[in-house]
């Protein structure tokens, strides 16, 4: 059974708590986890004097062409008030440098896009539209999260262990897992732990799961991959009707 979106929002009152890890829901729902997706997407790096693990140096090497990719998925989310975990099934599309489209459910109950310097996530049944700034200072106590994972689209190795420290790869049947940690204090109390999976053949992405600092966990699942495909640039910039609400939770 699912549970309507409703259910899924931080009630105001712990919303507008600074101890609270979670303040807004869109960047635990989908906005941390793109962001890393297509962070790690873009990579494109140059491999020289850094010490990085082969494996994932080879993975990294691996994205230097990638202009644009989608790929089906299967978003899994472990809650720590619930016994089972909430599954869902989506699409991707990105597009270099940072540009994506981000759908859970057919019909898309949830959307998040990124064209700009702006990310909105859109309920179409709901008809509202959430806006939040990638820049400025709107961005308040997420500043320092979204510039480890946003800042330029790191170009080199030296660039990865400014951000993280590797904590761990581990090497599984035709898969390879990276455990990552975030440097930045403020970044590690919200998101403590991040892990890549990618195959050992073709060195694609395969998955990545977040740890998030109230013990919840959220995973993405690829499958049906496809490597610069032609992308409709309108898939970046969505048209809503004139009725649909919206709204900057980062100002309130």
């Amino acid at each position: 059974m699912k549970i309507p979106n409703s259910k899924l929002q931080t009630p105001n009152k712990f919303q507008k708590s600074k101890s609270n890890p979670c303040r807004a829901p869109f960047f635990l729902r989908f906005g941390i986890c793109s962001l890393f997706g297509f962070w790690i997407l873009g990579f494109g790096i140059c491999t020289r004097g850094a010490d990085l693990p082969p494996a994932l140096t080879r993975f990294l090497s691996a994205q230097t062409n990638l202009q644009t990719w989608s790929a089906d998925l299967t978003q899994i989310r472990q809650l720590k008030a619930l016994t089972q975990p909430l599954t869902s099934t989506g699409h991707v599309w990105f597009a270099a440098p940072n540009k994506f489209r981000w759908e859970i459910g057919s019909p898309a109950q949830t959307i998040a896009v990124r064209g700009g310097d702006e990310m909105l996530v859109i309920y179409p049944r709901l008809k509202r539209v959430e806006k939040y700034p990638l820049s400025g200072e709107k961005m308040g106590q997420w500043k320092d999260t979204l510039a480890l994972l946003e800042a330029g689209f790191p170009r080199s190795e030296a660039d990865i262990h400014q951000r993280f420290k590797v904590v761990s790869i581990t090497p599984t049947n035709d898969v390879a897992v990276v455990v990552l940690q975030p440097k930045s204090a403020s970044a590690r109390r919200m998101m403590p732990q991040i892990s890549i999976v990618f195959a050992t053949n073709d060195f694609q992405l395969r998955a990545t799961e977040l740890q998030f600092g109230d013990g919840s966990t959220m995973r993405n699942e690829f499958r049906n991959a496809e490597l610069n495909p032609k992308l409709d640039p309108a898939l970046f910039a969505p048209k809503l009707d004139p009725d649909f609400k919206i709204v900057e939770p980062m100002t309130q």
